[in-house]
């Protein structure tokens, strides 16, 4: 069904996730953040532990990947 959730997009910088996910929430598109790694005063990735991949439900994934893009005709 369209209710499981995919990656969208994965980052190294929990930063940029959070722009991102707001940007996604800004169009109507909840998602989710999830990482490997625990919270670190280190802000730095290791063989992808510290990256952040952003989570949508399927049905929406292909209108976030646009928006991600910058592709605004979503």
């Amino acid at each position: 069904s369209g209710e499981e959730l995919v990656e969208v997009y994965h980052s190294a910088n929990p930063m940029e996730a959070q722009v991102i996910k707001s940007l996604l929430e800004s169009f109507g598109i909840s998602c989710l953040l999830k990482s490997n790694a625990a919270p670190s005063v280190h802000v730095f990735t290791v063989d992808g532990l510290g990256e952040v991949k952003i989570m949508v439900r399927a049905l929406m994934a292909e209108a976030a990947k646009k928006l991600i893009k910058g592709d605004n005709d979503v």
